[in-house]
């Protein structure tokens, strides 16, 4: 998949502001500050380009990413953030439902996991409201650099079992440092779209 040209567009709270026009979305969830913004600079090969939060929480709108007029990568805000108020989370969680559901152009859910810890409780609902909803989601364990090669294997058992993945579940390592993983993303969202 070559890209030629990925901007940003417009941030988004509710439907009536999401981008008008028949674009298909690819759509990046996970818990606040588990490497959407990196992963999503990674896979347009951009270094800024989606804007890393200076503060975990910080996200509140959908940011959509426009790559060639062929297709949205839409930033979710991060969920499972402790230091916001019970209002904030209940609106981010509001937001984040309103678009999983209402979305017409929805491809792909990207849901993202941090490598080093097992899947929080947050991410177990996330994972099975996914599976649930028969939306076509994979699961992208990020910060793979941060740990030694000889736990890769044993972490993704480990987020595997916790997820409840079955076997038609895409589970991909990632590193934003090294990039790995980036092409099996790529092609695997290309095959989508």
């Amino acid at each position: 998949m070559n890209i030629n040209n990925a901007r940003f567009e417009k941030g988004a709270v509710k439907p009536e502001q999401y981008p008008d026009n028949d674009i298909p979305e690819v759509t990046f969830v996970g818990r606040s500050n588990v490497g959407k913004s990196s992963l999503i600079n990674a896979l347009l090969n951009r270094k800024s380009l989606a804007r890393i939060a200076s503060k975990p929480g910080k996200t509140r709108e959908i940011n959509f990413y426009n790559i060639d007029d062929v297709l949205y990568f839409v930033d979710l805000p991060g969920y499972g953030y402790a230091k916001v108020s019970k209002d904030i989370k209940s609106a981010w969680g509001e937001s984040i439902e309103t678009y999983l559901n209402e979305s017409k152009k929805l491809k792909l859910v990207v849901m993202l996991v941090d490598i080093r810890h097992s899947p929080s409780e947050d991410d177990q609902m996330m994972s099975k409201w996914l599976t649930s909803s028969s939306l076509p989601f994979i699961v992208v364990a990020t910060k793979k650099d941060k740990i030694p090669r000889s736990k890769v294997k044993e972490r993704l058992s480990d987020i595997s079992n916790t997820l409840e993945l079955g076997s038609g579940n895409m589970l991909i390592p990632f590193s934003s440092e090294t990039k790995d993983g980036r092409e099996e993303i790529m092609n695997y969202i290309a095959s989508l779209v």
